[in-house]
């Protein structure tokens, strides 16, 4: 196998995860925050966005990168959060404050 057939192998294998997929079983949100949502430009979701999440402080805490829908979803701590948006289409910026359960957010891209 060439260098570039196993780069390409492992390339694939280290994808973030389904940020649309439905929540595990295993997560209480009583007990949880999530913070979900969707990023949109002129109505339209936007594939491929990079969402951070940024705390009350305007430190960085994670990263993610929209599903094709433009989904995205934290795990994080109850609290007033940033959520900081980039994509081709524009960039945007939303703050919510999240408590425990799901927290359902849309952040709007400008151009």
């Amino acid at each position: 196998m060439s260098a570039l057939a196993q780069h390409q192998q492992v390339a694939a294998g280290c994808g973030a995860p389904d940020q649309a997929a439905p929540l595990p079983a295993s997560v209480d949100l009583t007990k949880e925050t999530v913070i979900t949502g969707v990023v949109n430009v002129d109505g339209a979701a936007v594939s491929g966005a990079y969402v951070r999440l940024l705390d009350s402080s305007g430190e960085f805490t994670a990263e993610v990168v929209t599903s094709p829908e433009g989904v995205f979803r934290f795990f994080a701590a109850p609290g007033t959060w940033t959520l900081r948006a980039l994509a081709r289409a524009g960039e945007g910026s939303t703050e919510v404050t999240a408590t425990n359960g799901q927290n359902d957010v849309v952040v709007n891209l400008a151009d």
